[in-house]
């Protein structure tokens, strides 16, 4: 029998993120009405170097497994890691009905289920703008699902527009205002219909918000990359987002142009092309693709007819151009008068790998062209604030979430929405992944009753068996201090300490430099595990806990390190 208020709060309509707040990337965004969740996008979010061993970054899924009869649907915005790359470990841990994708994101998500080798039930149904997904509660009560067709750095964007019981939600996905584009316009026409109904809430990607002026439209970079290829002499080699189906079709298309056979390295980049080019939004001749199987590639001969076409525009230490970079390629090797591009922006926090990536390149006789005022060779495919201010003008909402982005970026946002008097200051929200809002008759509120789990999760291969934050604070103080094992022989029986201890050292300190330094911490634990057997009832765990505190004291106060400290216990049988 259901309570008064639990009746009531089924009336109600509740949004939150599980990621894609305060932070770039594993976007997941749900709203729940009644008995009904639907996710938006299931992002994935690729780890920095202080994650070591860490392969991707999902969000917590715990509380849709708890609610895993309430999911009806997952909906997606576009083809990006950041909005597709979490559904094999979402499907890992509940099962999702049906998918609703676009044609291209639909193809991306098979093939990466495919990799995965996911056997799932999940339908994937294919979405445009004419199609309408309506799902209904056990009170008859409906939420309703359209779509309007934008503009990005991937075919087949869509934003969508969900009509709830209690009021009426836009959410952008990620999104650029380009009137130029290479493929579909930005559906004007359905947004200035669905600002005159009348917008409760408007929830838009902020990850451009700081930067001010309207963005370059992809065409701009065809201009660019064309006059590069025309100049070359030598191979040109290209690194950009494997994802970004607009720029490589603009590589190919150069390519052909200037009379260069195609050769491409990376695995995500053989996917994405091969996905591309089944579903036609990548066009190139069969004979303009070097069959590295059938023929066989001679460094040194017609140099510039050939293109090379590699992941690792990030620094990825494992990707084809840092393998280039590194000279451990089994294929290719740099050759004076290489010219390297980067058609893309360093992601923040990858920086410095890509600077190390270039001086490599460089030391080694390539000539790399980054994106610069000389260059115009890669464009974001997200809205800067001219265009974050148009869309906030054209829909007029009642109330503001800002969406993908640091925290900064989701404030400026917000601020630009009050600046330009669309909301008032509390009517836009700056919510952190599990925070809630609650929708009820057209107003919207902060929930704070209800929290969800939403910590990181960090996955080591393909499982979603992810790792704890503990794990991952213990692989940093690996990296950073490095580990010492201390081996201590015992007869259990007799409680006694059959010899001192000894301690194997890694990534700590320089034995032959340092190894008085171990022979003092040899004979500092000794004493301390003599003083503790004397005692009564010592247990196994009793004798970790002495060997840590004491190993650990002694080392802070001499080196002013915390190396990671291993236990070994050798009892006597």
């Amino acid at each position: 029998m259901k309570t008064k208020q639990e009746k009531q709060r089924r009336k109600l309509t509740y949004i939150y993120a599980l990621g894609g707040l305060n932070e770039i990337g594993k976007n997941t965004y749900c709203i729940e009405h009644g008995n009904n969740i639907v996710i938006i996008d299931a992002g994935v979010k690729f780890p920095e170097s202080e994650f070591p061993g860490i392969d991707y970054v999902v969000p917590d899924y715990s509380y849709l497994v708890k609610n895993k009869a309430k999911i009806k649907a997952l909906f997606i915005t576009h083809g990006h890691e950041d909005h597709i790359g979490g559904i094999p470990f979402l499907l890992q841990t509940i099962n999702i009905p049906v998918i609703y994708a676009s044609k291209l994101s639909a193809g991306l998500i098979k093939h990466k289920l495919e990799e995965f080798d996911i056997q799932s039930g999940t339908r994937i149904e294919e979405i445009d703008s004419n199609k309408t997904v309506v799902i209904k509660d056990e009170n008859d009560e409906k939420m309703i699902f359209e779509f309007f067709a934008t503009t990005h750095s991937i075919p087949d964007s869509y934003g969508i527009i969900i009509e709830t019981p209690n009021g009426r939600i836009v959410t952008t996905g990620d999104f650029k205002v380009d009137l130029t584009p290479l493929g579909q316009d930005i559906d004007f026409a359905k947004i200035t219909q669905t600002a005159a109904k009348g917008v409760t809430l408007y929830m838009a990607d902020s990850t451009n918000a700081e930067v001010e002026g309207y963005s370059k439209s992809e065409q701009d970079v065809a201009i660019s990359l064309n006059e590069i290829f025309k100049n070359a002499t030598g191979r040109i080699i290209i690194a950009t987002f494997a994802s970004n189906v607009h720029r490589i079709q603009q590589i190919i298309e150069s390519a052909v142009k200037h009379n260069r056979k195609i050769l491409i390295f990376g695995r995500s980049m053989e996917n994405a092309i091969a996905t591309g080019r089944k579903l036609g939004y990548i066009k190139c001749p069969d004979n303009f693709i070097y069959d590295l199987e059938n023929e066989k590639i001679s460094p040194y001969q017609n140099l510039n007819e050939l293109l090379i076409l590699c992941t690792g525009s990030q620094g990825e230490p494992m990707a084809a151009l840092s393998r280039i970079a590194n000279n451990t390629h089994k294929v290719i090797k740099i050759i004076p008068g290489d010219t390297v591009i980067f058609s893309s922006n360093p992601i923040p926090g990858n920086l410095s790998p890509v600077t190390k990536v270039i001086n490599l390149l460089s030391k080694n006789g390539a000539e790399v062209i980054t994106n610069s005022a000389l260059y115009s060779i890669h464009t974001s495919g997200h809205a800067q604030r001219e265009e974050l201010k148009l869309m906030l003008k054209l829909f007029k909402p009642k109330y503001f979430m800002p969406v993908h982005g640091e925290y900064r970026m989701l404030k400026l946002h917000a601020d630009l929405a009050v600046k330009m008097g669309i909301c008032k200051k509390e009517n836009t929200f700056l919510l952190s992944n599990g925070e809630c809002l609650v929708m009820s008759k057209n107003e919207v509120r902060r929930e704070p009753e209800k929290k969800i789990d939403a910590e990181a999760v960090y996955i080591d291969g393909n499982a979603i068996n992810g790792r704890e934050s503990a794990v991952i604070e213990d692989r940093k103080l690996l990296a950073s201090d490095g580990l010492i094992a201390v081996v201590v022989p015992i007869d259990a029986k007799q409680n006694i300490i059959l010899r001192k201890p000894s301690i194997v050292s890694r990534g700590f300190i320089y034995l032959k430099e340092q190894g008085k330094l171990l022979s003092e911490t040899e004979d500092e634990v000794y004493s301390a595990l003599m003083k503790l057997m004397k005692k009564k009832g010592v247990t196994f765990s009793h004798i970790k806990k002495e060997i840590k505190e004491s190993v650990n004291n002694f080392i802070t106060q001499k080196t002013n390190r915390q190396p990671f400290i291993i236990p070994v216990i050798l009892n006597k049988k």
